[in-house]
């Protein structure tokens, strides 16, 4: 056993550490005046443990290519984090008096504001996922032997992410991936549902096809020991069940229900939990083993250009196919680009790329989840992941978005089956709410091609973006407008019909803009002279080219989206131009759609070319 190496000063070096660490948090809860110090006393013992005994990394580079990593999944164990990489020297221990303050990146939860975060925590369940992402990254793209660790709390296992990655990560073997679940029996309301029930733990996670080691959390020898364990076991991940209590150390706080998220009252008691803690300090002045990773080769760069988009103006393909087609031709020209799927890679074309590049394509099943933490933690080790599925299953997922989005990731979400023009399958499966989900998180790019030209090259355009790119695709075939050498930029749109003459633009994307060209071409029959605009960027908008149009038209604007009208095109027009006192008009699904023919179902639903007719006619009336 690997804790028998472990000499009794190197023993009484890593409890010192583990009581640092727990005094490190008490004080800047403290000073604080909040944060959750008995979350970090009970697993004191398992991050001085990883930091000085069990990780490589180097302390001044977490982020080299080949150190372990640590993801927190409890995230309000913030303090113990920052605590472990202050007494590893990445910064002054005197920072983490500023916890939770304006003027600090030591916030209540880790963001990826600091260099040794990999994913913003704290919505529970969500670590696993993104050390799924992490050890894939080290075991079938880039081939180096680093271990990826994710501590967790009991009371998040509750969550279903953390089951689907679970699964995932026993279908892929991931044998370089270790879970620790503190096991501390406390929620924040009341005890977990297993508490202390070790035979329990244990058998839910053998269940699930992991090697589980039940250890005591507070015995360092035998968290070594169990680590060491982790290493040597091949085949499959691991999970440690490190039985512990909450607020270990301190006898007023330890395994009390009324300290959850509450710091130690500033004076007289904080001086008392530290006293305490201070005499449990034993003696030696021996220094901690910090392990340093081996070098590996630096990342590729990530940009690239594509290949002539393979379409020409009056062909036809769906926007999704082209999707697919572009992920396997941006496969070839940049190895950082990853694909990832949820079982529907042979409607999404991701198969394409997944049968030319299988060791970066990642097969999650049912579990969409899983498929967004995997890709933050892909994106957290350099690569550009694609992640595809039907629109409407992202909203499963949306925490996952979220909290990409707050760690402003790298990832690029591709969602297809958009609307009511999906036909048959009814509402169920039709995306029509992703524009407004995608367009309220800061800083995504939403982007929303009619063809496959622009879907090809905005394809390109995402994965030269720094950033969270979504690009909505389409089930039908369509017209192919664009011939092979237009390009696309973020921001842009494309104005398609004008004249001098014209009374009112209408603005439209997707399949509703061949509706668009359909009703100029009635109405320029009827003596009435309207504008087109091909709005394929809908986040960031291209606000120059909506005023001018609007000022051109006598302030006539008029929306027509495959999607519900609260938060979609409609309203990012409006939004763009309501200063200027334009009016805008939307025509929108406004009701919960039905199964039917697609065709059928865009007249049916008010966002045809009959219904652009009507509206153009009463608007210019």
């Amino acid at each position: 056993m690997a804790s028998a190496a472990l000499s009794q000063e190197t023993l009484n070096v890593l409890h010192n550490k583990a009581t640092q660490l727990r005094i490190d948090s008490v004080r800047a809860t403290s000073e604080a005046g909040s944060g959750h110090p008995s979350s970090c006393c009970s697993a004191a013992d398992i991050v001085a443990t990883l930091f000085f005994s069990v990780m490589r990394y180097d302390p001044n580079n977490p982020k080299a290519s080949n150190s372990d990593r640590f993801v927190l999944s409890k995230g309000h164990a913030a303090p113990l984090l920052y605590a472990a990489w202050a007494e590893a020297g990445l910064f002054p221990k005197s920072d983490l008096l500023k916890l939770r303050t304006l003027t600090s990146d030591l916030e209540g939860h880790p963001t990826p504001r600091l260099s040794f975060v990999d994913m913003a925590t704290g919505s529970l369940g969500q670590g696993l996922p993104v050390g799924i992402g992490i050890a894939l990254n080290a075991k079938s793209v880039d081939k180096l032997d680093h271990r990826t660790y994710v501590l967790m709390g009991d009371g998040e296992s509750v969550e279903g992410s953390v089951w689907e990655a679970a699964e995932v990560a026993r279908h892929h073997g991931l044998d370089n991936l270790c879970a620790i679940v503190d096991v501390n029996r406390l929620g924040q309301s009341d005890p977990t549902m297993l508490q202390h029930d070790m035979d329990a733990y244990r058998a839910r996670w053998s269940g699930f096809g992991w090697h589980a080691i039940v250890v005591d959390g507070h015995d360092i020898a035998a968290l070594v020991a169990a680590f060491d364990e982790a290493a040597r076991t091949k085949g499959k991940p691991t999970v440690l069940l490190a039985k512990t209590f909450k607020g270990q150390g301190i006898s007023f706080m330890a395994d009390s229900p009324s300290w959850h998220g509450k710091p130690v009252p500033k004076g007289e008691e904080t001086q008392k939990a530290i006293d305490e803690l201070t005499r449990q300090l034993k003696p030696g002045n021996g220094a901690a083993q910090i392990n340093r990773p081996a070098a590996a080769a630096a990342a590729p760069a990530t940009r690239a250009a594509l290949p002539p988009s393979p379409y020409k103006a009056g062909d036809a393909a769906a926007t999704r196919e082209a999707f697919g087609v572009a992920l396997e031709a941006l496969g070839g020209v940049n190895s950082s680009v990853v694909g990832l799927d949820a079982d529907v890679k042979n409607s999404t074309y991701t198969d394409k790329f997944g049968k030319k590049f299988p060791n970066r394509f990642f097969e999650n099943f049912i579990a969409e989840q899983n498929m967004l933490g995997a890709a933050a933690g892909l994106a957290a080790c350099g690569k550009v992941p694609f992640v595809a599925t039907f629109a409407a299953f992202f909203t499963r997922a949306y925490d996952f978005i979220r909290m990409a989005a707050i760690s402003q990731s790298n990832i690029k979400l591709v969602g297809t089956h958009v609307g009511v023009s999906i036909g048959e399958d009814g509402p169920s499966q039709m995306g029509l709410e992703d524009i407004a989900m995608m367009a309220a998180q800061p800083g995504v790019v939403v982007l929303y091609p009619s063809d496959a030209t622009c879907t090809y090259r905005l394809i390109e355009a995402a994965a030269n973006h720094k950033g969270m790119v979504y690009i909505r695709a389409g089930r039908p075939k369509s017209p192919v407008l664009y011939g092979p050498e237009e390009t696309f930029s973020i921001g842009g749109s494309r104005v398609l019909r004008q004249s001098a003459d014209d009374t009112l633009t209408i603005i439209a994307a997707g399949v509703t803009l061949f509706e668009a060209l359909k009703a100029h071409d009635q109405l320029k029959a009827a003596g009435i002279a309207v504008r087109v605009i091909d709005l394929y960027s809908i986040a960031p908008i291209d606000q120059a080219t909506l005023i001018a149009s609007a000022r051109a038209t006598r302030g006539r604007l008029l929306t027509v989206e495959d999607h519900y009208a609260h938060g979609g095109l409609g309203d990012a027009v409006l939004n763009a131009v309501s200063a200027e006192g334009v009016k805008v008009h939307k025509l929108a699904v406004r009701t919960i759609p039905h199964s039917g023919k697609p065709d059928e179902l865009v007249d049916h639903f008010g966002i045809g070319a009959r219904s652009i007719v009507e509206a153009a006619k009463q608007i210019i009336k």
